[in-house]
């Protein structure tokens, strides 16, 4: 399992390093900050006494190995704006990222399994055909039209929700419903196609043939088996949810990681832009390789086909 781990980790450092290079490059295209940290009357010598302060006179190359240097020493650089520390500025916003990211997924889940799985037991039924109608849909929907026509309904014309904010629990219902529509359409379908061929294997009849019970046919063999492929694309959701929360933060006013990339953008803060980017991009592949330990535990012949491909 651990050279497993291990290789997987290995194999997550290239595009890691991609990510991070060409949000670095890119982010040196939308402009000199100066233009916005200086007044307009600023002299063209301000201006580049400004640039060298901040090292943006040098070479793209230059500035890159500049700051990986920096990286390796655990500094990520000042914000341009308030002279705050990026890292810390990231992991301050992470958490509230993390969570609505962890609520809307983990609702998710559990919502697709118990739909997915009635609509399976119950096939060609009306709450099947409902089930699968109401899930493509979910599915479909764009999520910033989802967060428009949600505040346009519920906050602005019955007044239940609040806008914006983190306030309380209530402030968190429309975002975290948002967020979960697409995932839950999704899983929703696989889960009930994975049910459905489950149901047909041989052991199924083999469990029955020998006394047990429905339920526990349902969940000891159908669902376990089920769960495997599942969890890979539970996985792969889980990391659209972290990049979609930056929509639905800059929405929804939530002080997440996502807006505060928004904000940094729109401010030419390199500085919180490649930390915030770094720090993402470090949790998604680390939620990837947990996913994988987790495949590998459920199917042990993932983890066999892998030292025979090392082999």
């Amino acid at each position: 399992m651990l050279t497993f781990l291990a290789r997987r980790a290995l194999m997550s450092v290239i595009p890691l390093a991609g990510v991070f290079i060409g949000v670095f490059v890119l982010a040196r295209l939308s402009g000199d900050p100066s233009a916005l940290y200086l007044p307009v009357t600023a002299s063209e010598e301000t201006r580049a006494e400004f640039s060298a302060r901040q090292g943006f006179d040098e070479p793209v190359l230059a500035q890159l190995g500049t700051y990986l240097a920096g990286v390796f020493r655990g500094d990520l650089g000042t914000s341009l704006r308030t002279g705050e520390d990026a890292l810390d500025m990231v992991l301050r916003a992470f958490p509230v990222t993390l969570a609505l990211a962890s609520v809307a997924m983990v609702l998710a889940v559990a919502l697709a399994v118990l739909i997915g799985s009635y609509a399976a037991l119950r096939p060609n039924s009306l709450m099947d055909r409902l089930s699968s109608l109401i899930s493509l849909a979910a599915a479909s929907l764009p999520d910033f039209w989802v967060a428009l026509m949600g505040i346009w309904v519920f906050a602005i014309t019955l007044g239940w929700l609040p806008t914006s904010g983190t306030a309380g629990v209530i402030a968190w219902v429309l975002p975290v419903a948002t967020l979960l529509l697409r995932p839950l359409g999704v899983l929703v379908q696989f889960v009930r196609g994975a049910m459905v061929t489950a149901m047909s294997e041989p052991y199924i009849k083999l469990a029955r043939s020998k006394g047990a019970t429905e339920r526990r046919v349902v969940m000891s063999h159908a669902l376990r088996n089920a769960a495997a492929p599942a969890l890979t694309v539970a996985g792969d959701l889980a990391v659209g949810l972290i990049n979609g929360a930056v929509v639905i933060e800059t929405i929804f006013g939530f002080p997440g990681v996502g807006k505060l990339m928004i904000d940094s953008i729109i401010g030419r803060e390199f500085a919180v832009l490649q930390a915030a980017v770094l720090v993402t991009s470090v949790a998604i592949f680390a939620l990837n390789i947990v996913i994988d330990a987790a495949y590998a535990m459920l199917d042990p012949r993932v983890r066999t086909a892998g030292k025979a491909v090392s082999a």
